[in-house]
């Protein structure tokens, strides 16, 4: 009875604490709406959230595009299709990889300040910053799997760029979007959850930290199977 108790301890800990989070969030977009409106504090967490983000996402992106390129090249040589590299790069970019990947990058930007006043502001930044990294991330990461494929491998630059334009459809650029978007509000949202209930010491603000990159990142994994299955 004792293991049944603390699991049921544990269960309604965790329900209590998601409803919690779900006032929260609530409670933050209900603040967008009240005077005064800040839109300073917007930009500034626009510039901290994107802009700073921007070297380390092109960074990863280019490298991330020419490992596809890379292992792609000669796992299609083998059926002779190496004119199809575009397609693969350029699909696992727009829907899977561009949207994930970059959550990292924007994760290491991303303050846990308990300041309620900036809560709402980086909630729209997340919403607004996130799908635009994830766009330069896509794009950085194709031209990157360009120059491995036509400059270094050898593949025809004509057919890399046709094989895209046959294979890109709008649901998959759809498909990335929609996961940027539901990715960046995942990850404002538990950082600033974290943040607003952290403990006013060092210790309690790198143990918000820690647990504010944990949960976004199984979070943000889940969610994308479940939305994955949905968008197929």
């Amino acid at each position: 009875m004792n293991i049944l108790e603390r699991i049921g301890r544990w269960v309604l800990t965790y329900i209590a604490e998601m409803g919690r989070m779900l006032i929260f969030v609530l409670s933050s977009f209900a603040w967008l709406f009240r005077p005064p409106l800040r839109f300073v504090q917007i930009v500034k967490q626009l510039h901290f959230i994107g802009y700073k983000s921007t070297f380390v996402v092109v960074l990863t992106a280019g490298f991330t595009g020419m490992v596809l390129a890379l292992q792609g090249y000669y796992s299609l040589r083998k059926f002779g299709s190496e004119g199809l590299l575009g397609s693969a790069v350029a699909l696992s970019m727009i829907r899977e990889l561009g949207p994930v990947l970059e959550q990292i990058d924007a994760l290491d930007t991303m303050a846990i300040n308990p300041l309620q006043y900036l809560i709402a502001p980086k909630l729209v930044a997340g919403l607004i910053g996130v799908p635009l990294l994830v766009a330069i991330f896509d794009v950085v990461g194709i031209y990157g799997g360009y120059l491995v494929g036509v400059d270094l491998l050898g593949v025809n630059a004509g057919s890399y760029w046709n094989s895209i334009e046959s294979a890109v459809e709008w649901k998959d650029v759809y498909g990335g979007i929609l996961k940027s978007i539901s990715f960046g509000l995942i990850v404002s949202w538990v950082c600033c959850y974290k943040g607003f209930y952290t403990r006013m010491s060092a210790e309690g603000l790198g143990t918000a930290t820690t647990e504010a990159v944990v949960l976004s990142s199984v979070v943000i994994l889940v969610w994308d199977y479940f939305l994955t299955s949905v968008l197929l």
